[in-house]
C-alpha cells in the first residue's frame, strides 16, 4: 500500500511505495530534496513532519535527537511513512533535471599522492558523459551489493575523466582493494550523480568559506575549479577562502594546486591547518582544529556562506560553533559528511 506525501511549501505530491524512505520516493519521482550521506549520519536531509506519522528508521542519535523528534523533525533518508504525510523542507531546483545513471567505467590512472591517499581517474565509454553539479558524488557499486560513495573531484566542464580521491583506513574493505589490488583498466560500475552539496547562488554575492578535512578537499576542488572557470573574464567575483585541515604536512596532498589558485586569483585565499604536525614538517603555519582557525579569523559570519566537507565530528562542530558563536545563518551552512564504510559497520 503506497502512502501519499504533500511537500510544503511547494505543494508537490509524491507517492511512497512499500519499503521506501521519504527521500527514495522523492528522488524516484523527480523531486530534489537536500541529502548527503543517505545513512542518517550527516543531517542534511532533516525536515519537518507537519502531519502524519513515520518510522524513523536507523540513524545516528546525535544527528537527530529526541527533542528534535518531539518538535516534528525527521531524517528523510531514513524515515518511512506509516500514514499519509505533510512534510516541510526546502526543495533544490538546480538538480531536478539531472539524470541519475548507472554506468560502467574503466580505471584510467592510479596516482598515490600521499601515504594514505590515492587519486583514481575513471574513463567512461566513448558515447557516454556524466552531467553533474560541482560538489556531487557517485556511488561505486560493489559485487556484494554494497556501495562506496566518492565525491567527484573534477569540475563539470572538465569531464573527460572522472577523478576520485580515496583514503585508506583500517577496516575499509574497498579502500584496501584500491591500495593493494586495483589496477589500470579494471572495470567498475557506479551510480550518480548524487548529493546536494553544491554552490548556491545569492543575490548579493556573500563571501564564501570552504572547510575541507582530509579528502574532503575533493568536492571543494570541483567547486572551486568550476567557479574559477565561470569567473574567467568577469570583473565582479565572490571572495572565497579555503581552510584545509589535515594531520601532517604530507596529508596536504594537493597543496601546490591550492597555492597556485591563490597566486592566480586575487579573490581566493588558501589557509592550510595541521592538527598533529611532525617535527620534520618544520611547520610554521596554522595549527589546531580547522574550524577553530575560522573562529580565530572571524568575529562574525553573519553575512557569509560556509561549505564544509569532512568527518562528522568536524562538520558538526563547525555548524554548532559558527551558528551559535559567530551568527552564521542556519541556512548559510552547507555540508557533505564523509562516513567511512568498514567491514564492521
Amino acid at each position: 500500500m503506497s502512502r501519499r506525501i504533500i511537500i510544503k511549501p511547494s505543494e508537490h505530491v509524491l507517492h511512497v511505495a512499500r519499503g521506501e524512505t521519504i527521500l527514495q520516493s522523492a528522488l524516484r519521482e523527480g523531486f530534489s530534496l537536500p541529502y548527503g550521506c543517505r545513512n542518517g549520519s550527516c543531517g542534511i536531509c532533516k525536515g519537518r513532519i507537519l502531519s502524519g506519522s513515520v518510522d524513523y528508521g536507523n540513524y545516528d542519535e546525535e544527528t537527530l535527537t529526541e527533542d528534535e523528534k518531539r518538535t516534528g523533525l525527521a531524517l528523510f533518508c531514513c524515515a518511512s511513512p506509516l500514514s499519509d504525510l505533510v512534510i516541510e523542507c526546502h526543495e533544490i531546483g538546480a538538480i531536478k533535471d539531472i539524470e541519475i545513471k548507472t554506468l560502467p567505467t574503466r580505471v584510467e590512472k592510479l596516482e598515490r599522492v600521499a601515504p594514505d591517499v590515492m587519486i583514481i581517474s575513471l574513463k567512461l565509454p566513448a558515447n557516454q558523459r556524466l552531467q553533474f553539479l560541482a560538489g556531487q558524488y557517485i556511488d561505486i557499486l560493489l559485487k556484494d551489493g554494497k556501495r562506496r560513495s566518492f565525491s567527484l573531484a573534477n569540475a563539470p566542464h572538465d569531464d573527460d575523466v572522472l577523478q576520485l580521491h580515496a583514503r585508506n583506513y583500517p577496516g575499509g574493505v574497498f579502500a584496501e582493494h584500491v591500495f593493494t589490488k586495483m589496477k589500470v583498466k579494471d572495470i567498475l560500475r557506479f551510480e550518480g550523480p548524487l548529493g546536494s552539496f553544491f554552490l548556491r547562488d545569492t543575490v548579493d554575492d556573500v563571501p564564501i568559506i570552504f572547510i575541507a578535512g582530509g579528502t574532503g578537499f575533493a568536492p571543494i576542488k570541483s567547486i572551486l575549479e568550476h567557479v574559477f572557470y565561470q569567473e574567467s573574464g568577469k570583473d565582479h567575483k565572490r571572495t572565497m577562502r579555503l581552510y584545509w585541515g589535515v594531520r601532517t604536512k604530507a596529508d596536504l596532498y594537493m597543496a601546490e594546486l591550492a597555492e597556485q589558485w591563490q597566486q592566480q586569483h586575487d579573490n581566493f585565499t588558501f589557509i592550510p591547518v595541521l592538527s598533529d604536525a611532525l617535527p620534520e614538517d618544520n611547520w610554521k603555519g596554522r595549527t589546531g582544529f580547522v574550524h577553530q582557525a575560522v573562529m580565530e579569523d572571524f568575529s562574525t559570519l553573519e553575512r557569509h556562506q560556509v561549505y564544509a566537507c569532512g568527518s562528522p565530528v568536524m562538520v558538526k562542530a563547525a555548524y554548532q560553533d559558527f551558528t551559535a558563536l559567530r551568527k552564521l545563518p542556519r541556512d548559510g551552512f552547507f555540508s557533505d559528511v564523509f562516513t567511512p564504510s568498514t567491514s564492521q559497520s
